[in-house]
C-alpha cells in the first residue's frame, strides 16, 4: 500500500527527520517495493541508501553487514514479517553507528488487524504490535515498549507514536490502508547512544564553548527579563 511514501508528508512536519534522523548513509530494510530514495529530494542531508530486500538475505540477521555500518536504519512495515522481531531489531541495531537513528514503522494491531490476527489483511504477517497493553486479543502480540527495552542501555527512545490521523473509527471493519492518506501504524525512532553516554548513564557530553554569535541569542530571554526588571522595578499589578 506504499506505506513508506504515504508517511513522507507527515515526516516533513517534524524537522528532525530532515536534520537528524535520516542523515548520512543508511539502509532501507524491506524497501524494494517502495524505497525511501524515491523522496531523496526532500532529505538533503541523506547520502547513500542501500535497499536490503529478499535477494540480499534474511533481514532478521543482516548477515555479512558489519557492526556500526550505517548512520541510519529505515524500515517501513517489515518487522512484522520477521520470525523473531526481537532478534531482528537486535541485528538492525547492531549495524547502526553510535549516535545514529533507527526509524521503524509497524502496523498497529487494533487499527490494522482489528481483532482477528488469523484473518489479517496481510497473511504474511507473523506478529502484531501494540504500543502498550496489559492484555491483547492477539496470540502473536508484541508490546513495542518491551521490544525497545530489550535493546538495553544503548537504546535511547526518541519517539513512539500511533499514526491514526486520517483513520476512521466510525466505519465497519475494513483495511483502511487501501485509502491514499490513511495509516494504521506505530512509528518508532531510536537513537544509539555513544559509549561515552552509556558509561555516563545517558548524559550527553556538551561542548565547553558556544558557537560564534549564538550565546547572546540563547540568552536573550534572560536579558529581556533583566531589562524589564530595571524598567519596572515593582511587580506587575502591585499598587502602592
Amino acid at each position: 500500500m506504499k506505506e513508506s511514501s504515504k508517511s513522507i508528508a507527515r515526516r516533513l512536519r517534524d524537522t528532525r527527520y530532515v536534520s537528524r534522523f535520516l542523515v548520512g548513509d543508511g539502509v532501507d530494510i524491506g524497501g524494494k517495493p517502495d524505497p525511501l530514495t524515491l523522496h531523496r529530494h526532500v532529505f538533503p542531508l541523506m547520502n547513500k541508501v542501500r535497499v536490503w530486500d529478499l535477494e540480499d538475505g534474511d533481514a532478521q540477521f543482516m548477515s555479512g553487514v558489519d557492526d556500526c555500518s550505517y548512520d541510519f536504519i529505515y524500515s517501513s512495515h517489515t518487522l512484522e514479517h520477521m520470525n523473531d522481531p526481537f532478534i531482528a531489531l537486535e541485528n538492525w541495531f547492531r549495524i547502526l553507528r553510535p549516535g545514529g537513528y533507527m526509524v521503524i514503522s509497524v502496523p498497529d494491531e487494533d487499527l490494522y488487524e482489528q481483532g482477528d490476527f488469523q484473518k489479517s489483511y496481510n497473511r504474511h504477517h507473523k506478529h502484531s504490535f501494540t504500543i502498550l497493553k496489559s492484555e491483547s486479543w492477539s496470540e502473536k502480540s508484541i508490546n513495542v515498549t518491551e521490544l525497545i527495552a530489550s535493546l538495553g542501555s544503548s537504546a535511547q527512545l526518541i519517539l513512539v507514536n500511533l499514526e491514526d490521523t486520517h483513520y476512521r473509527y466510525d466505519i465497519p471493519k475494513f483495511d483502511q490502508t487501501r485509502a491514499p492518506l490513511v495509516e494504521s501504524a506505530i512509528d518508532i525512532v531510536i537513537r544509539r547512544r555513544t559509549s561515552e553516554e552509556i558509561v555516563d548513564k545517558g548524559r550527553i557530553k556538551k561542548p565547553q564553548f558556544w558557537p560564534a554569535d549564538t550565546e547572546i541569542h540563547f540568552n536573550q530571554y534572560v536579558l529581556d527579563q533583566k531589562a524589564a526588571a530595571l524598567k519596572y522595578p515593582e511587580p506587575f499589578g502591585e499598587t502602592k
